[in-house]
C-alpha cells in the first residue's frame, strides 16, 4: 500500500497524477494545492475512486512556512505511515516571453523560489519531521529546457528564467541525491524527470503530448527505479538524459 505525495496537484500534470495514481485503491494520496481557496473540483473527481486514502492538503512551494505547515498536516493525515514517493511537481513560468538580455531580478527570484526552492525544502522538512521512508523515490520535475545541450537546439531562446531554475533543479537532485543518502541509506533514489512538452496551460500552444501518456510513462519509469538510478536525469519515457561533463575542476 504505498504512499504518494504530489505537490501541485489541482491543474496540469498534478491533476493527471492524482488521476492515474487514484485508480488504485491501495494508494494512500497526499494531493497538494497552493491555496484553500482553489477550485477543488476537478480535483476532487480525479481523486473520486480512491476519495478515501486521498488527503487534499494546503502546501505553497513558494512560502517556508505553508512547506512546514503542510508537513505538520501530512504527520497527522499520515497516521504513522513513511510516504514511499514524493513528486515535487509544483512549479511555474510565469514570464515565458523574457530573454537572457530582459531578465527582470524579482521575476528570476520567484522563479527559484518556487521551483528550487520549493522541492529543496518540502524535501529536506519532510526529512527532518521521519515522514519519508528508507527506500522513498524522489522526483523533481525538470524541463528539457534545463539541459544545456537541448537548450541549444532551442532558437529562438526562450523562456529563460524558467530554464534557469530547471537547470538548477537538476544540479540540486545530484546535491540531494548525495545528502538524501546519508540520512535514509543507500536504498532511496533521488532523480529529475523531463515530463516532455505536455498539453497544459504551462505547455502553451504548440505542445503535442497528452497528459495522460507523460504521466503514465513518468509513473512507469518511477515504479521501475533502481537504486544505481539515483541522481539521475530521465524523460518520461525512461530514457536517462546523459549530464554534460566539463574537463577540470572549479
Amino acid at each position: 500500500m504505498p504512499t504518494y505525495v504530489v505537490t501541485g496537484a489541482n491543474r496540469g500534470l498534478g491533476l493527471e497524477f492524482v488521476r492515474q495514481i487514484s485508480q488504485s485503491t491501495d494508494n494512500t494520496l497526499l494531493a497538494c494545492v497552493r491555496s484553500s481557496n482553489s477550485d477543488l473540483d476537478d480535483l476532487e473527481k480525479a481523486a473520486s475512486n480512491n476519495e478515501k486514502n486521498t488527503h487534499i492538503l494546503t502546501c505553497d512551494t513558494g512560502h517556508l512556512d505553508s512547506i512546514k505547515n503542510f508537513v505538520s498536516q501530512a504527520k497527522e493525515s499520515l497516521g504513522g505511515k513513511k510516504i514511499d514517493f514524493l513528486l515535487n511537481n509544483a512549479g511555474i513560468n510565469s514570464v515565458p516571453h523574457q530573454n537572457s538580455l530582459s531578465i527582470g531580478p524579482e521575476d528570476l527570484d520567484e522563479q527559484i523560489r518556487v521551483n528550487v526552492l520549493g522541492p529543496a525544502k518540502t524535501t529536506e522538512f519532510l526529512l527532518a519531521a521521519s515522514l519519508l521512508d528508507a527506500k522513498a523515490r524522489i522526483i523533481n520535475m525538470t524541463s528539457g529546457l534545463g539541459s544545456m545541450t537541448q537548450s541549444l537546439t532551442i532558437t529562438p531562446r526562450k523562456c529563460a528564467t524558467y530554464s534557469i531554475s530547471k537547470g538548477a533543479v537538476n544540479s540540486l537532485t545530484v546535491q540531494q541525491s548525495g545528502d538524501v543518502r546519508e540520512k535514509l541509506g543507500k536504498e532511496c533514489v533521488v532523480i529529475c524527470m523531463d515530463p516532455g512538452w505536455v498539453k497544459t496551460r504551462m505547455g502553451g500552444e504548440g505542445a503535442v503530448l497528452e497528459p495522460e501518456e507523460s504521466i503514465a510513462g513518468m509513473l512507469k519509469c518511477i515504479h521501475g527505479l533502481k537504486e544505481d538510478d539515483n541522481g539521475k536525469f530521465f524523460t518520461y519515457t525512461g530514457k536517462e538524459v546523459p549530464c554534460q561533463s566539463f574537463d577540470g575542476q572549479g
